[in-house]
């Protein structure tokens, strides 16, 4: 990539921010010294263990690689037999533990985020050294008692000595005559060994050895001859714990040393993790996605569009800006490779040229970028800016030279492959001339294929972008009441500079921007305006566009409103109807119930009266019920909707006591074809209801279908011998009953001669019950008074 663009388009100040997201030295030095790729596959991985660490950040949010320092420096050390210092192996241990850690996290969150695991999949686990330097050292750098036999048999030891020597310097502080020679009551260290501060004049009161005497020489530090040997055991266990701890900072540091590799290659991985880590911090942060990407001149596909190949931005914001920033959207490339951005000054051209360069960058080197999902960045062998003025007076370079050597060399090193921004192209010299060489250099880089977005305020190149195929016009946009700018891009409409109202508004006076006006040329004069009007249209027509789908929103929320509100009268109505329809069904069922009581009554009296009696209430009985059946029809017909067999519905079949569903309805036959687990049948409307299944109800295995055992038909004689009186008019109203619904027309009852008490219940009940159309006493051959032939 081109050094000098890099820096005019600000990358080195995102590579600064990302690094403030980073956990470690190591991952920090990564993230300043990101530089874009050209490489398709390498940028997509990038872009992939980004987006694969805003998921992993979703689903553990409390995530992040804590506690590791970049000690491959120590490592190396130790590999060529340097001794540690116990905070540097505290920091080995820390930085183990946390590699063991985000092993382990992402091997559980594998699935999500493959990428990031065949990272994290490389980390040696060194577990046995993590545990040896955590049972011999502290958090705090102290060498532990346990870290080993030998150490905590020496540090018991030097408790004991030192104890017993202030124990006899202490009697010493404590005796009269120590109170006399003594300057203060106190136990000190010199150079190692314990002493009391004695007064000078009193040196030769106590027989020691003089170890050290005050600035004042009015006190001498004496080690008394009777702790001297004392004092010699404690210094021999104090040299003898010195060694011992320095053997076991060698083998930890041995130990480091022999996996030095190990631990230098997790230094790395955990870098590579912390460092998308820290760029999906930042998307979060700035609400930044991935785009898509693409090869420069042509072949991949942008999310199913064939235009691939061109630059499209969908809601870009520049990264650097703070504050609620404009969003951009724009699309260059394809058919049209040139874009010529025009608009008023102040109006953001500049700010739009850094945001297509700069997110370029940002997505050539991994890093997800504050745009829309949508956008679609092809790859690009390099990028070249020419924005900004470095005139130099010792070079003596000016404007127009510093940008024309700018441009020689992008023609220099750039290819059709390549991204060229043009700030202002051929401005700081003749105008005319300055728009000639403008057009010039945009037809030899169209000739090239060369993705160029370049701004101008040159009137000339607005016309030439307009009739050149190749060339798109895009301009920023202005309100066309206070003459601000938006800093809102519109395509293919060219834009006017405005810098006659601008100067105004900056404080110029009214004469002198009066003056200007007038010398302006009638041609230019009418473009500016042409221009304003056609700002004027396209705001109107924006406003136009916001009111309808505010209306179009409101239309559908009513609509939606109005759905519900029908939907909840029916239910209402559905309700009220099953309700009113069960009711009505208990109703029937109680008064059924009274007829088969009546009618057993009736056919137990005896006497005339009381017959013709309950033959009245039987009939006022059967009246009712034929009223509640009519009632029953009408409130089915209010809601045949609610009824209505269709196909797909789901209806019950009271015969077989199963659910099906409906596939196909004959209306002309009355038939319908019922699915019922793997089986179809044909059956008439009057077999299936239409019936809502219970919550959680299944349609039933074909192996769960079963067939309602019909009642076996009733046979074509009725046997009544040996049977009580009382047993006979109930057992014969049932059995005709069966034979009615049977289809029988005719019965053969079978009473016996006996004392003729059966056969004359049995005929006066056939002569009032209601199936029986004759009956007669049965001929020779069919038994004759013993039985009684049934019409029914």
């Amino acid at each position: 990539m081109d050094e000098k663009s890099l820096e005019v388009l600000e990358f080195p100040k995102v590579r600064e921010i990302l690094a403030n997201f980073t956990s470690f030295s190591a991952s920090r030095h990564l993230a300043l010294n990101l530089k874009p790729w050209s490489d398709p596959a390498l940028i997509s991985q990038l872009l992939t263990q980004s987006a694969e660490a805003r998921r992993l950040l979703s689903l553990e949010p409390d995530f992040s690689i804590r506690g590791v320092v970049d000690v491959r420096d120590a490592a190396r050390k130790a590999s060529r037999g340097k001794l540690l210092e116990p905070q540097t192996l505290v920091d080995i241990q820390t930085t183990l533990a946390s590699a063991r850690h985000v092993r382990s996290t992402l091997r559980k969150n594998a699935g999500e985020t493959p990428l990031l695991w065949e990272l994290a999949d490389r980390i040696v686990e060194l577990s046995y050294l993590e545990n040896d330097i955590s049972s011999s050292i502290s958090e705090t750098g102290d060498i532990l008692d346990t870290a080993s036999p030998r150490l905590s048999e020496l540090r018991y030891q030097l408790k004991e000595a030192r104890q017993q020597l202030l124990d006899r310097l202490d009697a010493i502080v404590k005796s009269p005559r120590g109170r006399r020679i003594l300057q203060e009551p106190l136990i000190v260290e010199r150079e190692g060994r314990y002493v009391v501060p004695v007064k000078a004049e009193m040196r030769k009161e106590i027989k020691g050895i003089v170890h050290d005497i005050s600035n004042t020489g009015a006190t001498a530090f004496v080690e008394p001859w009777s702790t001297v040997e004392l004092g010699n055991e404690l210094r021999q266990l104090t040299i003898e714990e010195e060694r011992e701890v320095e053997r076991i900072l060698k083998a930890l540091s041995a130990g480091v040393g022999a996996n030095e590799a190990d631990i230098s290659q997790n230094i790395t991985l955990l870098a590579e993790l912390d460092l998308a880590l820290a760029k999906a911090r930042y998307a979060a942060k700035v609400k930044a996605t991935e785009p898509v990407i693409g090869i420069a001149d042509k072949g991949i596909q942008a999310k199913g569009k064939s235009d691939a190949g061109g630059l499209r931005l969908v809601g870009a914001r520049h990264p650097l800006l703070t504050g609620k920033a404009v969003p951009l959207s724009v699309e260059i490339g394809n058919d049209n490779p040139i874009l010529v951005i025009t608009g008023p000054n102040t109006g953001g051209k500049t700010v739009a040229l850094k945001t297509i360069g700069l997110l370029t960058l940002m997505t050539q080197a991994g890093i997800p970028i504050p745009a829309s999902e949508e956008s679609y960045i092809p790859i690009f062998d390099r990028i070249f800016a020419d924005i900004g003025d470095e005139q130099s007076i010792e070079q003596t370079l000016s404007t127009f030279s510093w940008h024309i050597g700018n441009i020689v060399r992008i023609f220099q090193t750039s290819t059709q492959n390549s991204l060229v921004l043009l700030d202002e192209l051929g401005t700081s010299t003749d105008p005319n001339e300055g728009a000639a060489l403008a057009r010039a250099i945009l037809l030899h880089f169209l000739s090239r294929g060369t993705i160029v977005v370049a701004t101008t305020h040159y009137g000339e190149l607005k016309v030439f972008a307009h009739t050149t195929p190749g060339m798109r016009n895009a301009s920023l946009d202005f309100d066309p009441v206070t003459l601000a700018p938006t800093y809102h891009l519109t395509m293919g409409i060219p834009g006017g500079s405005n810098a006659l109202a601008i100067a105004s508004q900056l404080g110029l006076s009214s004469e002198i921007i009066a003056d200007a006006r007038e010398m302006l040329a009638k041609g230019t004069q009418d473009m500016e305006k042409l221009l304003a009007d056609l700002m004027s249209e396209k705001k109107a027509i924006e406003n136009l566009r916001d009111s309808l789908d505010k209306e179009r929103e409101v239309t559908a929320d009513l609509k939606s409103q109005w759905e519900r509100e029908l939907k909840g009268l029916e239910e209402r109505e559905r309700k009220i109807f099953r309700e009113e329809r069960d009711k009505l069904a208990g109703e029937t069922a109680q008064l059924q119930k009274e007829v088969r009581r009546v009618s057993s009554e009736l056919k137990k009296t005896k006497s005339q009266e009381s017959r013709e009696q309950a033959e009245r209430l039987l009939a006022r009985v059967r009246d009712q019920v034929e009223i509640l059946n009519s009632r029953i029809k009408a409130e089915r017909s209010v809601s045949t909707e609610d009824t209505k067999i269709s196909a797909g519905d789901e209806v019950w079949l009271p015969e077989m006591d199963i659910w099906g569903t409906v596939l196909s309805i004959d209306e002309e036959e009355g038939q319908i074809e019922v699915q019922v687990g793997q089986t179809r049948l044909r059956m008439s409307f009057a077999d299936a209801e239409k019936l809502k299944p219970p919550s959680g109800k299944k349609l039933p295995a074909p192996s769960t279908i079963r067939k309602k055992p019909k009642k076996p038909a009733p046979s074509l004689e009725l046997d009544l011998r040996g049977k009580r009186a009382d047993d006979v008019a109930p057992e014969l109203d049932r059995y005709l009953n069966d034979a009615s619904l049977a289809s029988l027309s005719q019965v053969r009852v079978i009473h016996g001669f006996g004392t003729g008490t059966v056969r004359q219940i049995v005929r006066e009940m056939l002569a009032s019950h209601p199936l029986v159309k004759s009956f007669r006493p049965g001929e020779r051959g069919e038994g004759g008074d013993g039985v009684t032939i049934v019409k029914l």
